[in-house]
C-alpha cells in the first residue's frame, strides 16, 4: 500500500528540480520582465476587493493599468474596461502583462487563460496553489514561447524608474536606479531595496521570484536578464533555504566567468536565508523548507562564494557593499 510521508510529499519538487528543467523554448520569454512607463497591464478577478485597492494604488503610482476580466461581467470598472474574459480583453486592450489577483483554487486556470492569450507577462500572487496544479501549468509554460510567469505567490515585479508595478510591492520604499534585485523572500527584498536606495544607487527592476516550491520565474532566470540588461550595473540575489536554486545560479556564473577570462560581468552580491532552519520545518512559506538531500545554507553560501557573489548575512549591507563594488 502507498503510504504518505514527509518525504513522499516531497517527492514532486525533487523530481522537478532533477527532470522539469526550463526549455530554450521558455528562455525566450525572459525578454518579457522589461517593464516601461508604457507597458500596458490587466488585472484578472478585477472587480474584486484586494485587486480594485491594488489597481487603485498602481493607478496612483503611475502604472498604465487598461482594465480587467472578471468572469460573467462586462461594462466598466475604475472608469476602465471591463471583460468577461481574457481573450477578449486581449484583443481590445493589447496588454503586455497581466496581474492575477483571484482565490488559489482558480489561479491555474486564470493562469492558463492568460497563457492561451498570449499575454506576455503573466503575474500570479496567489499563495497556496497546489504543487500538483503547478505541475501541471509549468508543462505546459515549457512547450511555448509567448507568456512568462512569475510566481505564484509572489509579491509581482517593479520597474521605479519607469513607475510601473505588477502586483502588490510596496512601490513608495523603491527609487529609480542601476541594482537588480531578485528574491525568493519579498520581506529580504525590501530590506534590500531600503539599504540600497539609502546609499544613492537605487534599483533598475525588482523581481519577487515568490516561495513555492516551483516558481515561473527563477533566480537564475533573475541573474541571466540582469546580467544582459544595460541599466543594471549591480546584481542582488536572495536566497533561502531549501531548494537547489542556488547551486544553479552558481553554475551559471561559472559559466559567465569561463566566458569572461574568470570574472563575472557585473558585480553580484548574495543572501541566503534560513541559517538555523532545520531540516524538514517550513520557514515561513511552501518552499523555505529543507528537504532530505537538499543543500544547506551553509553550502549554497561557500558555493556562491566561490563563484565570485558577495556574500552579506543582512540585507542591510547591500547598499554600502555594492557601492564599494561599482
Amino acid at each position: 500500500m502507498y503510504r504518505v510521508t514527509p518525504t513522499t510529499c516531497l517527492r514532486p519538487r525533487r523530481y522537478f528540480q532533477q527532470h522539469g528543467r526550463w526549455s530554450s523554448t521558455y528562455d525566450q520569454t525572459l525578454k518579457n520582465l522589461t517593464l516601461t512607463s508604457e507597458t500596458r497591464i490587466i488585472y484578472q478577478g478585477f472587480t474584486g476587493k484586494q485587486a480594485t485597492a491594488n489597481a487603485m494604488q498602481s493607478i496612483d503610482y503611475g502604472t498604465k493599468v487598461v482594465g480587467g476580466v472578471t468572469p460573467r461581467k462586462s461594462g466598466q470598472h475604475l472608469k476602465l474596461p471591463l471583460f468577461s474574459s481574457v481573450k477578449e480583453a486581449a484583443d481590445n486592450l493589447k496588454p503586455h502583462a497581466t496581474a492575477i489577483f483571484v482565490p488559489a483554487p482558480f489561479a491555474v486556470s486564470a493562469i492558463t487563460e492568460s497563457i492561451a492569450a498570449e499575454i506576455p507577462l503573466i503575474i500570479a500572487v496567489a499563495e497556496h496553489v497546489s504543487i500538483h496544479s503547478l505541475l501541471r501549468l509549468h508543462s505546459i509554460l515549457k512547450t511555448q514561447s509567448r507568456s512568462r510567469l512569475v510566481g505564484a505567490n509572489c509579491p509581482g515585479i517593479i520597474n521605479p524608474a519607469a513607475r510601473c508595478r505588477v502586483g502588490f510591492m510596496p512601490h513608495k520604499v523603491f527609487t529609480p536606479g542601476v541594482v537588480g534585485i531578485v528574491a525568493k523572500s519579498g520581506t529580504l527584498s525590501y530590506e534590500a531595496v531600503a539599504s540600497t536606495s539609502r546609499a544613492g544607487l537605487g534599483q533598475s527592476l525588482v523581481v519577487g521570484m515568490g516561495g513555492d516550491w516551483i516558481a515561473g520565474t527563477t533566480l537564475v532566470d533573475g541573474v541571466k536578464f540582469f546580467l544582459e540588461d544595460e541599466g543594471t550595473k549591480g546584481i542582488v540575489v536572495i536566497g533561502e533555504v531549501g531548494g537547489d536554486v542556488e547551486m544553479r545560479v552558481v553554475a551559471l556564473l561559472e559559466e559567465v566567468k569561463g566566458r569572461n577570462g574568470g570574472a563575472l560581468t557585473k558585480p553580484v552580491m548574495g543572501l541566503v536565508a534560513g541559517l538555523t532552519a532545520q531540516e524538514g520545518k517550513v520557514m515561513g512559506h511552501a518552499g523555505a523548507i529543507r528537504a532530505p538531500g537538499d543543500p544547506t545554507v551553509e553550502e549554497k553560501i561557500k558555493a556562491l562564494s566561490r563563484a565570485g557573489v558577495e556574500m552579506v548575512s543582512q540585507p542591510a549591507q547591500f547598499g554600502p557593499g555594492m557601492v564599494k563594488l561599482l
